[in-house]
């Protein structure tokens, strides 16, 4: 599924994480990706994570998933709704629809949630810290865009949601089934279905806070450092004041923090490893049946095609003549004719290795690997199946 009508670039100067903005349906054939009772089934999966939201007068509750196949009988006439995260991860259709987004690097793009809901179903006023798409699937939805919210924002008390205490349109639209409407991030907005059968898919991309990255990167560096990496002072003066912190010391201080801190070749190894681990690592997407090393050289020899999982999480990182590819949390060091595969395989969601690389030890000793982990997969066999 590709864009028909969409002017990338402008939207990228003039839009992206500036303002919200309709987009009649760009879409060169849209095609519903997905059947509402497939999309209940997934609900119904204990390794797929779903929330039914369920709008008694102003109470909203929150049923965590598995969702059980008779609780669809049994919802009655208040307006409801169903939010399956990942489902890009299950469903190639789904996963079919990040490919015109590409034009955002692959470690932004985080899933596709997908949400039906019952006439007058939502999730209610709120604001992401993210940029998302929101992409009518099916029926029709109402669209409220307002303000810009930050930390001060009053907001509701409840568990599970979070709810704006005080909701303003500045904007509304009735969006039809291939319309889309961009939100970046802390823009108030609110959905609610206009009728039965409706179907958003929601393309979300990830911001990583400065909290969560100094936080995790201190651990990172910490878990190498020695208890017998010490501040040392030989050769230490008499001080005019025993009670004062010199500014040499100071700087030396801060100096063995920042000499740790700053090393950015460490750096972008950690984030490149940190950013692509799998979100869901519990689940096992390993093949049932390994394959041998001289059975993946034949058939990478026959032209046949590869596919990445659309589980997996591919970027890589420039360093020195090489590149540094990052699969589902692992790091894989290419020069070469390994490189260049590791550009590609990172930009393809579908590739065929020619017929000299295909016998390459090199490139199959990181071929072989994402094999076995799920990563990778020929296209003939490909199978969202998981081990949970």
């Amino acid at each position: 599924m590709n864009f028909a009508n969409f002017d990338i670039d402008a939207f990228l100067r003039d839009t992206w994480q500036q303002r919200p903005l309709l987009i009649r349906n760009p879409w060169s054939n849209w095609k519903n990706p997905l059947d509402p009772d497939d999309l209940a089934g997934l609900a119904c999966e204990d390794h797929v994570e779903s929330r039914l939201i369920v709008q008694k007068r102003k109470d909203w509750q929150v049923e965590p998933g598995p969702i059980a196949e008779k609780r669809f009988g049994k919802l009655g006439k208040a307006p409801w709704t169903l939010l399956v995260q990942a489902v890009d991860h299950h469903v190639p259709d789904v996963a079919a629809l990040m490919a015109p987004f590409r034009f955002i690097p692959n470690w932004r793009i985080d899933d596709v949630m997908v949400s039906y809901a019952s006439d007058g179903g939502g999730v209610g006023p709120h604001f992401d810290q993210y940029d998302v798409f929101l992409i009518q699937g099916l029926g029709t939805r109402c669209w409220q865009v307002g303000a810009l919210c930050d930390d001060d924002t009053e907001l509701l008390p409840h568990d599970d949601l979070r709810l704006l205490a005080n909701f303003e349109a500045t904007e509304e639209w009735l969006l039809d089934p291939g319309d889309m409407l961009y939100v970046p991030p802390r823009f108030a907005h609110n959905g609610v279905a206009v009728g039965d059968d409706c179907m958003t898919y929601s393309v979300g991309f990830r911001a990583p806070g400065r909290s969560e990255l100094i936080a995790h990167y201190v651990d990172d560096v910490l878990a190498g450092l020695s208890d017998d990496d010490r501040y040392g002072d030989a050769g230490l003066s008499v001080q005019s004041s025993a009670g004062e912190i010199t500014a040499d010391a100071l700087e030396k201080l801060q100096g063995m923090v920042m000499e740790k801190l700053g090393d950015r070749r460490a750096f972008a190894r950690w984030f490149g490893e940190y950013i692509s681990a799998p979100r869901y690592p519990e689940v096992d997407w390993a093949p049932e049946t390994p394959m041998s090393h001289e059975e993946l050289c034949a058939r990478l020899a026959t032209g046949e095609v590869l596919q990445r999982n659309p589980a997996s999480r591919f970027s890589f990182v420039r360093q020195g003549e090489g590149v540094l590819l990052f699969v589902d949390g692992e790091c894989f060091e290419c020069v070469g004719e390994v490189a260049a595969f590791a550009e590609v395989v990172c930009a393809e969601d579908r590739l065929v290795v020619d017929a000299a690389s295909a016998g390459s030890d090199d490139i199959l000793s990181v071929v072989m690997p994402l094999f076995h982990k799920g990563s990778l997969a020929f296209g003939s066999e490909y199978r969202l199946t998981t081990r949970a």
